[in-house]
């Protein structure tokens, strides 16, 4: 049956429905939307950020956002950009962090890892496995209190966030205190009903295919994948962070991401689940609409419980 999906988007985004009208990602798109960043957003002033590199072969760029100064150690977010594995940079965080930093009281790091298809699986992981390390290293030269560090990411974003997750459990090295999946992309097999759908806003599954495509490089259809290669393969989801996952119900990851948080569940790993109505991906570009400001203060609300543990 065939689904009418700008009946199903939520009316204060359908006069701004070219918005979310993106042509769907192959090669040649790829270099054109490259070639033409995402537009700077404005900034309130009220945070300041410094540029680091975390030593390694490559060096990892990093940006540490604070609101002010403190004597006092803080809780820390390692937040890591969407854009299909293909696509973004580091600078999208700015405007989370702007609202984060003096919201929550918290310090931001955000990572500007290597991007497919030219730096295929594991590259981007290992860059933001490097930038937590670092984080975790450098902790009280930056003033971040080690017990209080969070990861979290939107799209692409969040199925690194998710990886590096269970990355840092098996490897024991690195106690994560929470994950903020926004929108995860997590399972390389679209198998899903919601993935499928013919008229998806943002991120087409055709776009899906060239990600992860792109990203797993050799890996992809194939039957062995690592779990840190795509977490929603991953079966035992036993002892990671506590978790927020939340996405629009008209997302094509809307069922993947139900699938993982109810697992986390079972796992016991405390998980929060938002799927909202009308909602597609990409949402955040309409930061005034009503159901938009309640998806916003969700994140917040659980952050804020999070880092005042």
């Amino acid at each position: 049956m065939a689904i009418d999906m700008q009946r199903l988007l939520d009316p204060e985004l359908q006069e701004i429905l070219g918005a979310f009208e993106m042509p769907s990602l192959d090669r040649d798109v790829l270099a054109t939307f490259r070639a033409n960043p995402f537009p700077t957003v404005e900034r309130s002033g009220a945070v300041k950020y410094t540029e680091h590199e975390v030593p390694g072969d490559p060096a990892v760029p990093v940006r540490v956002y604070r609101a002010s100064e403190s004597d006092v150690p803080r809780p820390a977010l390692l937040h890591i950009h969407g854009g299909g594995y293909i696509i973004g940079s580091y600078t999208m965080d700015e405007q989370l962090f702007d609202r984060w930093c003096p919201k929550l009281d918290i310090v931001g790091v955000s990572v500007d890892y290597r991007l497919a298809p030219e730096h295929p699986y594991p590259a981007a992981l290992d860059d933001c496995y490097a930038a937590l390390a670092w984080t975790f290293e450098r902790a009280d030269e930056l003033g971040i209190d080690r017990d209080r560090i969070g990861i979290g990411g939107i799209s692409a974003g969040g199925g690194l966030s998710a990886a590096l997750a269970l990355l840092a459990r098996d490897r024991g090295e690195l106690p994560v205190a929470f994950q903020l999946l926004d929108c995860p992309m997590l399972d390389d097999r679209q198998h899903t009903q919601s993935i499928g759908l013919e008229g998806l806003y943002v991120w087409t599954r055709e776009s899906n295919e060239f990600g992860w495509r792109s990203y797993l490089g050799d890996l992809y259809g194939t039957s062995d994948l690592p779990i840190y290669a795509a977490a929603a393969r991953a079966t035992d989801l036993a002892a990671l962070p506590p978790a927020f996952v939340s996405v629009g119900a008209i997302d094509g990851f809307r069922d993947e991401d139900v699938d993982y948080a109810t697992r986390l569940n079972q796992a016991g790993v405390p998980c929060e689940l938002h799927v909202y109505p009308g909602l597609p991906h990409g949402y955040g570009l309409v930061p005034g609409a009503a159901m938009v400001k309640r998806a916003l203060s969700d994140v917040d609300d659980w952050l804020a419980r999070q880092v005042s543990r």
